[in-house]
């Protein structure tokens, strides 16, 4: 499947986002992925990136990345940077994104290639995303790659006022939904939940989810 083929796919699964569309329409998602996996990055399927990490099918991402709403002036946080193909979505659609990538290898590897394919917009980070990155907050959104057992306090503190979280929460090895968390916009109000989807990711470690 072509990258503008991968589009219209997803226009057909339900993907209304014409920015999303034509971000993920500019990626091969072959440069992302281990060369052993390459003949099967064009399956709208979640592939091994080594490390016990996955980077998830271009459905959950286009379906993550549309959720967020951005319009492209924003600061948008991502929590997981793995192989770099979500960061590459969200650098083309916002005006920067600040990624945490808490395994070593992956965090140098993926620096590596974002800056090859000429992304100037993005701020790394080798650390625990589970914490966030608080000097640079807030954020107008966030975005996380990997599932906490509950939802992370940190990440909603470092959220703008009306700013909107999308993340796995669930169990390891039990089940997980994608959800849209929206702070809100006057103190004292509490945050507007929303369920997307069920879903399957690998576990949030850090200092605020130490894997059980």
């Amino acid at each position: 499947m072509g990258d503008w083929g991968r589009a219209e796919y997803l226009k057909d699964q339900g993907i209304q986002d014409r920015r999303v569309l034509e971000a993920i329409a500019r990626l091969d998602r072959a440069d992302f992925v281990p060369e052993r996996a390459r003949a099967e990055a064009g399956a709208d399927v979640p592939l091994p990136i080594g490390y016990g990490q996955t980077i998830s099918q271009p459905y959950v991402v286009a379906l993550m990345t549309e959720a967020l709403q951005l319009k492209g002036h924003e600061r948008v946080l991502e929590i997981g940077t793995g192989s770099g193909y979500q960061t590459a979505v969200l650098a083309l659609l916002c005006r920067e994104v600040y990624t945490v990538e808490i395994v070593s290898e992956l965090a140098r590897s993926s620096r590596r290639l974002l800056w090859r394919l000429g992304f100037e917009n993005v701020y790394f980070r080798k650390g625990d995303g589970s914490l966030g990155w608080p000097e640079a907050a807030p954020f107008d959104a966030i975005l996380a790659t990997a599932a906490p057992s509950e939802i992370p306090v940190p990440l909603v503190a470092q959220l703008q006022r009306g700013g909107r979280l999308v993340i796995p929460v669930g169990p390891l090895g039990g089940s997980q939904e994608l959800l849209r968390i929206q702070r809100a916009r006057r103190e004292g109000d509490l945050p507007l939940v929303e369920r997307l989807l069920p879903v399957r990711f690998v576990p949030m470690t850090g200092q605020a989810f130490p894997r059980e």
